[in-house]
């Protein structure tokens, strides 16, 4: 009976820290929460913005032969290249391994990773996506802006979480590029706006832009999906481990009670004799 209860004890004790641990990482993604959300507003705002740029340029009659409007040619996905959206950390639900999820339906594809789980999966140097910032997304959109106009891949995509609302996100796939447009699109678009000096100048500026205005969007709202599911993981295992510590206590209590009303019969009883 000893052994039950310095055994009950012990697991008591394990239980305890684990609650400890999960109420500080609960009070740390709360503490980033509001902060995540408010970035992630700003940015899906910019990305607005500037998708309604491009979408304006794109059904110019004079960009049909541009290189950012050509049809991908991309069969089999070895032409395309996947900017992959993870977290820096663990213990945040089904968030990570749904991204890694969505990553095994593209097995041909360049994976470009952001986030140092992804990076750790597949053995590249860690990039954070926490601290991702703007400086990093338009030096990346340079450089696959320009590989792409040179035709090294056909298509871009980001793979990302959309933020549903606290218990709900969402790995998802966004083409960025090629643009295209169609008969449709160009109808609903057509705003009259008129571009100096011309479109196509204004188009090739602008695609670097857009692709890391995109990707910061990307990035934000996954971050803020991240710890959102964080805070709901923790909240979990905090309830979990709370009742884990009730039903352990209990039984420790009786084994404790128990063993004393064990040593109380062999008291009376050896005084008997």
């Amino acid at each position: 009976m000893g052994a039950d209860t310095k055994a009950l004890k012990a697991r008591i004790k394990s239980v305890d820290s684990s609650l400890h641990l999960t109420k500080a990482m609960a009070l740390v993604a709360s503490s980033k929460i509001r902060r995540a959300g408010l970035e992630m507003k700003k940015s899906r705002e910019y990305a607005s913005a500037l998708q309604a740029i491009v979408d304006d340029l794109k059904i110019s009659p004079e960009l049909k032969k541009n290189p950012y409007l050509r049809k991908a040619e991309d069969q089999d996905g070895s032409k395309t290249r996947l900017i992959t959206i993870a977290g820096d950390r663990g213990l945040a639900g089904g968030y990570n391994s749904n991204v890694f999820k969505l990553v095994s339906n593209y097995p041909k594809a360049q994976i470009i990773p952001i986030g140092r789980r992804i990076c750790d999966r597949i053995d590249l140097p860690s990039v954070s996506s926490e601290y991702y910032g703007y400086e990093d997304a338009i030096g990346l959109a340079k450089s696959l802006c320009e590989d792409f106009r040179e035709g090294k891949y056909d298509r871009l995509g980001i793979i990302c979480t959309r933020y549903i609302s606290m218990m709900a996100q969402e790995a998802e796939i966004r083409w960025i590029l090629p643009l295209s447009a169609d008969g449709e699109e160009q109808e609903r678009h057509k705003s009259g706006m008129v571009f100096e000096p011309d479109e196509e100048t204004v188009l090739n500026e602008a695609i670097p832009e857009y692709v890391a205005g995109m990707l910061i969007a990307a990035v934000r709202e996954s971050f803020a999906s991240e710890v959102a599911a964080r805070r709901m993981a923790m909240d979990s295992a905090q309830k979990n481990a709370e009742q884990m510590m009730e039903d352990l206590e209990l039984r420790y209590n009786r084994a404790r009670q128990s063993s004393i009303t064990q040593e109380i019969t062999e008291i009376v009883a050896g005084s008997g004799k």
